[in-house]
């Protein structure tokens, strides 16, 4: 069997969201069948700008093929045509030039598929919402998977995308929640599809006291892991850790590990550390007391998981169901819907040893049950495998 992955993005220096998770599920499926990856040249997501040479190219033994952007995305048209999608009234072609804009825009890519149809099983698509799977799908119908990293943003709601989820010959879902909001948007029950996710590992050993001594970090400390924006729940991160510590008068400190588009407060017991290597990341969250995950849109959270392969509790933005829906599967977390909430939840785990570790003993096992790379294959088999059979 030979399968193309299509994302818009794909590199080993691309860290975290759905083109780690597709290069991961790639060189995972590779032990199964023939894989290659379909992408652009981009490397960074605001602008699209063509950077890796084009053509094929091997990384950790796949054949990359890349594809040139027609042009980088303009920020201040495609802000306001999604304000016109997302706020007013419109037309279709309004959504469809936004799609253009939202890119990354690669007609050779869309060419390739077409022309090339014949060479794979399937295609793979990743990303519901990009260029690249809404004609891809389009272009190859009976032979695209759709793995939507779907969030509960405004953007689903868009009508272009109804007629798209009853397209592809099968989805693969990160969660239950991003399959039921499909599913209610689209009234696409009657395509299959399976809950699968992703999967994660983590080292053999990480190393608290290796993570202080490098970082200089001393006392408790709850650590975010991820891209600092306000998508993802930042600022009000910090102003609920802040009211936290006036209210409180607690010593705990905030880590947060990743890349940065906000400013950070100015406070001493925010340690904002920038990208690091995954020894560190791992280091640092074996450390912690407790992983804390502010985002208001997800489709499954793999620093959520990571946490839980740690044995680590998280505490979770309950505005996300999909974050909310598997602090309640796994028993390996608490939520929160304000400060209040927040306030009370935090100091209950901060204070509770022993609720910290039963919570991270449940996350370990829900883990280990749905997400480690055996069952994540075994879904990815067993779908193949029904579509094989029909």
């Amino acid at each position: 069997m030979k399968l193309a992955f299509v994302v818009q993005r794909y590199g080993l220096d691309i860290s975290g969201g759905a083109e780690l998770h597709c290069r991961w599920v790639a060189e995972h499926m590779a032990r199964y069948a023939d894989v290659e990856v379909l992408t652009t040249r981009a490397e960074d997501y605001i602008t699209w700008k063509n950077r890796y040479p084009a053509g094929p190219q091997t990384i950790n033994g796949l054949t990359v093929r890349r594809f040139s952007v027609v042009r980088p995305r303009r920020p201040e048209r495609f802000g306001r045509l999604q304000e016109k999608v997302l706020h007013h009234e419109h037309r279709e072609k309004d959504e469809l030039r936004w799609l253009d804009e939202e890119g990354p825009r690669s007609r050779s890519l869309l060419r390739y598929i077409r022309r090339n149809e014949a060479a794979y099983d399937y295609f793979i698509f990743f990303s519901y919402r990009y260029y690249h799977s809404y004609w891809g799908v389009r272009t190859v119908p009976r032979k695209a998977l759709l793995v939507p990293t779907a969030e509960r943003d405004p953007v689903i709601g868009l009508r272009l995308f109804k007629p798209l989820f009853r397209m592809p010959r099968a989805f693969i879902y990160n969660s239950c929640e991003e399959r039921d909001m499909i599913r209610t948007v689209s009234r696409n029950d009657d395509v299959p599809g399976a809950v699968v996710g992703v999967g994660t590992e983590t080292p053999a050993s990480a190393s608290a006291e290796r993570f202080r001594a490098r970082h200089g970090v001393e006392g408790d400390y709850l650590i975010y892991i991820g891209r600092v924006d306000q998508n993802k729940g930042c600022p009000e991160l910090f102003d609920f850790f802040l009211r936290y510590k006036q209210d409180t008068g607690s010593p705990v400190k905030l880590v947060m590990i990743g890349g940065s588009v906000l400013p950070i407060p100015g406070h001493p017991d925010i340690r904002y550390l920038g990208i690091l290597p995954e020894e560190d990341k791992f280091d640092a969250l074996a450390g912690a007391r407790l992983l804390v995950m502010p985002s208001f849109y997800e489709s499954l959270s793999m620093v959520t998981l990571e946490a839980w392969a740690m044995g680590q509790p998280v505490l979770a933005n309950a505005r996300c169901d999909v974050l909310k829906g598997q602090c309640l599967r796994s028993n390996g977390g608490l939520y929160y819907g304000d400060y209040r909430e927040f306030r009370e939840a935090l100091s209950l785990l901060l204070a509770s040893a022993g609720l910290r570790e039963a919570l991270g003993r449940n996350g370990l096992a829900y883990y280990q049950a749905n997400y480690t790379w055996q069952a994540i294959e075994n879904k990815y088999l067993g779908l193949l495998g029904e579509l094989e059979g029909k």
